[in-house]
């Protein structure tokens, strides 16, 4: 049975209404804010291109050499407590989340100044930290690799405009070196960004003939967008790669490896950092849709204290 129908005068009284207010924003100048709230000169016209062509950049030596040390540090540390637990794997992956809560170092990556003007520069002003997470990867020569899209059921089918900001991007920190083929790489597929990967993948895994195997060097950052195939080869070397992977979503998107940041992390935190973790205030209907009024000021400001 079919649902009952309006009036058609009332129909025909919005079509009026409708026609009208067209009408009278046709005759408004419209001004597009995205430009300037995304413009930090943060990357290179060539940059830009190639982002939005291939889905992916490689940007060299992001982080200093003392920098590399102190991260490789805690996360050696993380992975030897991991290794101390009784059903612990030596050859399998270990992968950690929502790790700013585990050490100071973590939480100060969220807004790191050689990368965060790149992630504004992507994605604008009003954007959430998805997730942080760090990976070793051990030889393991039974491994076999992985190829996929982020996102699960729904934002897989979901592949933005090349004229379109990013629904979410992620920043991969190399903390070793990777120059050779199948040590662990971080594997891709150039200009897969903007086509469905097919459900189950691939047999071959990240084998596929289109796929990419990056070779990088430590303090070397990877950015991609949700929709790039991308994943890793397996570790047959010698040398356990070591990353971590930092999450940057629009606001409205739910965060992918925590419901809600613990009150010790927000307290540690600067105001910028809190924003991103999901501090906005008292709740009213439509936040996180609707950014705070000091959403551009405070992700555009320098990290304070």
């Amino acid at each position: 049975m079919g649902g009952a129908s309006c009036p058609a005068k009332l129909v025909d009284h919005d079509r009026e209404v409708a026609s009208a207010a067209f009408e009278c924003l046709s005759k408004e100048p419209l001004m597009d804010t995205t430009a300037s709230e995304n413009h930090t000169n943060a990357l290179t016209e060539e940059q830009i291109r190639d982002w939005k062509q291939d889905g992916y950049l490689h940007l060299k030596g992001l982080l200093t050499s003392d920098e590399v040390r102190e991260l490789t540090d805690v996360v050696d540390r993380m992975h030897a407590e991991h290794l101390n637990q009784p059903d612990a794997e030596p050859h399998h992956d270990f992968d950690q989340r929502n790790v700013m809560e585990e050490d100071d170092i973590f939480a100060a990556m969220m807004d790191h100044p050689a990368t965060f003007s790149i992630v504004l520069e992507l994605m604008g002003p009003y954007i959430g930290l998805g997730m942080s997470e760090v990976i070793v990867r051990p030889k393991n020569l039974n491994g076999k690799g992985r190829l996929h899209t982020d996102g699960g059921q729904a934002m897989r089918q979901i592949r933005v405009s090349e004229d379109s900001i990013p629904l979410q991007i992620k920043l991969q920190y190399f903390l070793t070196d990777v120059p050779g083929p199948n040590m662990g790489n971080f594997t891709l597929v150039p200009g897969s960004h903007r086509r469905l990967f097919p459900e189950g993948g691939f047999e071959e895994g990240p084998n596929i003939p289109e796929a990419v195997q990056m070779r990088a060097e430590s303090g070397d950052v990877a950015i991609f967008t949700h929709s790039l195939w991308h994943g890793y080869a397996p570790n047959h070397s010698e040398i356990p790669r070591k990353s971590m992977i930092y999450c940057y979503v629009q606001q409205f998107l739910r965060p992918y490896d925590f419901e809600r940041p613990s009150q010790e992390l927000l307290e540690r935190c600067t105001p910028r950092q809190r924003r991103l973790i999901g501090d906005i205030g008292e709740w009213h209907f439509g936040s996180y849709f609707y950014s705070p009024a000091d959403q551009v000021d405070l992700m555009t400001d320098q990290p304070s204290g």
